[in-house]
């Protein structure tokens, strides 16, 4: 997957898993009770700071905070920019 933005410094462009639809009882979760996936795939990644390189590269999965990153909508898709520091794991 190619995406046309290259995130500067220490940040990285995440695409966001899916919410769950379902809990693990087949219960449907509506729209306004899903709750904001907190992991994603790595899409585009920044070339790092002077003497700190990039622990993370395209491709990754990756686990984040609740609140971290900023929302980005690139041709249609949804996306999170964040710094490197607001991810927690890779998985």
């Amino acid at each position: 997957m190619s995406v046309n933005v290259k995130p500067l410094a220490d940040r990285v462009l995440v695409e966001a898993s899916a919410a769950e639809e379902k809990t693990a009882f087949g219960i449907i979760i509506p729209d306004t009770a899903k709750e904001k996936p907190q992991k994603g795939t790595v899409v585009a990644v920044g070339p790092g700071k002077k003497d700190e390189p990039m622990s993370v590269k395209v491709g990754d999965a990756v686990l984040y905070g609740k609140y971290s990153g900023t929302e980005l909508s690139i041709d249609g898709k949804e996306y999170l920019i964040m710094r490197e520091s607001d991810i927690y794991a890779i998985v």
